[in-house]
C-alpha cells in the first residue's frame, strides 16, 4: 500500500507542476506564457522577467516530470523546493504563514512533501525502482 500511497502523491504533486511550468512556458491551462508571466516577474522584482519566468517555468515542468516518473527523484525534489523557495521570498513571506491572506502556507507544505518523498523514496512504482537508481 505505500508504494500506491508514494504513486499517488508524486502523480499529482508533479503532473501539477507539470501544468504550472506549461502555463509559464507556452500559456497553456489558463497561462501567460513566457512574456505575460515575465512582465508580472519583472514588476515584482525579478528582472529580466522572461528569462525568470523561462527558468521558473523549466524547473517546474521538468521537476514536475521527474517527480511524477518517480526519476531522479531527489533532483526532482530540488528543482521544485528552489521555485518554491522563490515563490515564498518573493511573494508570499510578507503575507505572513496562511494561504487565506497569501502567505507561504502552501508552497511550504509542498517542499514538505516533495523532500520527504526524495528522503523516502519514490517506491516501487517509480522508475528509480526499475532503474535501480
Amino acid at each position: 500500500m505505500m508504494a500506491l500511497g508514494l504513486l499517488l502523491v508524486r502523480l499529482v504533486v508533479g503532473l501539477l507542476f507539470v501544468g504550472h511550468g506549461a502555463q509559464k512556458l507556452f500559456g497553456w491551462f489558463g497561462g501567460y506564457g513566457p512574456k505575460g508571466t515575465g512582465g508580472w516577474m519583472e514588476s515584482i522584482g525579478m528582472k529580466p522577467g522572461v528569462l525568470m519566468a523561462v527558468l521558473a517555468g523549466l524547473m517546474e515542468l521538468i521537476g514536475g516530470a521527474l517527480f511524477a516518473a518517480g526519476l531522479l527523484t531527489p533532483l526532482a525534489a530540488v528543482l521544485i523546493t528552489l521555485t518554491m523557495l522563490g515563490a515564498i521570498v518573493k511573494v508570499h513571506a510578507q503575507n505572513g504563514l496562511w494561504v487565506t491572506a497569501n502567505g507561504y502556507e502552501y508552497p511550504l507544505v509542498l517542499i514538505a512533501v516533495v523532500i520527504g518523498v526524495a528522503l523516502t523514496g519514490a517506491g516501487a512504482y517509480s522508475l528509480d525502482a526499475l532503474l535501480k537508481l
